[in-house]
């Protein structure tokens, strides 16, 4: 978000409101979590069968497993988005707009 603080700084200077600069960050990091998490799981059944004989006591395509497995990875990208969205709501666009 440092990188990004003279565009946040511009967007809010021309308008932007801070539900929109937040909706964007958080929008931003968790799109890339759910293609993350979209892809493992797309990737993890394959891969589960060939460990087969690694796993005990779960099957290798185990939809209890799966789910909380994605859900906490998706709780988590949630708790690490909301702190850069926060302090990117706080950024003063004069500030930032010093900052170049």
């Amino acid at each position: 978000m440092a990188r990004r603080t003279p565009e946040i700084g511009v967007r809010m200077a021309l308008g932007a409101r801070p539900a929109e600069i937040f909706r964007l960050v958080m929008g931003e990091g968790l799109r890339i979590c759910g293609l993350g998490v979209g892809l493992g799981l797309a990737g993890s059944i394959p891969l589960a069968r060939l460990l087969r004989s690694l796993l005990f006591g779960v099957s290798p395509s185990d939809p209890l497993t799966l789910v909380a497995a994605a859900v906490a990875l998706v709780l988590v990208a949630v708790m690490a988005c909301y702190i850069p969205a926060r302090r990117a709501v706080l950024i003063d666009p004069m500030t930032a707009l010093r900052h170049e």
